[in-house]
């Protein structure tokens, strides 16, 4: 039997694919393409709500390959216990580093330098001069240094930034310097102007930027999210923004959407973007050879990129 790949993008935009499989469109239509029992490899739709991307997977009794276009997993982990033993879950490593890193140095900059007040003036016809922050000679910490976090780092260097500091969930060294454990996040975070979160979501980093964490940033830091919306307990970024003492830049936001209505709108110091660090004109490209290796990959037997689990292999 033709193992089938259900893609999110049409295969003859996909240059490289590999012959063999039977390419099957489905981008989140109510009406599945084919079977899902027949699915081998089920790359999953960019974008769309979590329900939506897992509700194939229940009937996907033989697939092989679960593969996000997200740097994140949690939208897929509901589904993951539907699926047999031994199924691999890839994520997009390589694709979206580009556009989150400059939607990262974009929220720095456009906070520190007060661009949304200049907006506002523009609106009102007002020349609004005035001194204001600059990156140049801050500290930054990033919070989560994976493949984003280290693009975030490249692009900070042309900004002689003092120093920046790194942190992931276990200790290593890198070219660029030490990276430190979670455990020392706490002595960190009062010498850092600027912290970046670029975490995955996970049951460790969930309300991670509590209230004890923000608590520890020094006055007038900025908080920068580009990860996961529940990373921060959005009532207590809500008490610090509300007393003037730090500012924040949020791509992601817990709830997500933002409810019109939210505090978190009109909340002092904030600059909200609606979850765009990854879809720009950089995410196609990469998607599409991302996708013709990783099932050139899979057809020839080698090795995929970026497995992160395997369903029903021990964890920890």
């Amino acid at each position: 039997m033709t193992a089938d790949v259900w893609l999110p993008i049409p295969p003859d935009e996909i240059e490289g694919l590999p012959e063999g499989p039977a390419y099957r469109f489905w981008n989140g239509e109510e009406d599945f393409p084919a079977d899902p029992a027949d699915c081998a490899f089920y790359v999953v739709p960019y974008m769309k709500p979590s329900p939506l991307c897992v509700r194939p997977m229940a009937g996907m009794s033989r697939v092989q390959v679960v593969q996000t276009l997200s740097a994140g997993i949690d939208h897929v982990e509901p589904g993951l216990r539907q699926l047999p033993a031994g199924v691999r879950l890839c994520n997009a490593r390589g694709v979206h580093e580009a556009s989150t890193g400059e939607l990262t140095l974009t929220l720095i900059l456009a906070s520190l330098r007060g661009v949304p007040d200049f907006v506002r003036a523009q609106d009102r016809g007002e020349w609004l001069a005035g001194f204001r922050p600059a990156l140049a000679d801050k500290n930054v910490l990033i919070v989560g240094y994976g493949s984003i976090g280290a693009a975030i780092e490249d692009r900070l260097v042309p900004f002689e930034v003092a120093r920046v500091a790194r942190v992931a969930r276990s200790e290593r060294t890198t070219a660029r310097g030490p990276v430190h454990p979670l455990t020392e996040l706490p002595a960190l975070l009062p010498e850092a102007d600027v912290v970046i979160l670029s975490t995955p979501l996970s049951e460790t980093t969930r309300g991670l930027a509590g209230a004890d964490f923000l608590s520890r940033m020094k006055d007038g830091a900025l908080l920068v999210n580009v990860a996961r919306g529940p990373v921060v307990d959005t009532k207590a970024l809500l008490a610090e923004l509300e007393s003037g003492r730090i500012t924040a830049a949020l791509d992601v936001t817990d709830p997500e959407p933002l409810p019109r209505e939210h505090p978190l709108w009109r909340a002092p110091g904030v600059l909200i973007s609606p979850h765009v660090g990854g879809p720009t004109s950089a995410f196609l490209p990469r998607a599409k050879r991302l996708l013709a290796d990783q099932l050139n990959r899979y057809v020839n037997r080698e090795p995929l990129r970026n497995v992160i689990l395997t369903t029903g292999a021990p964890t920890g």
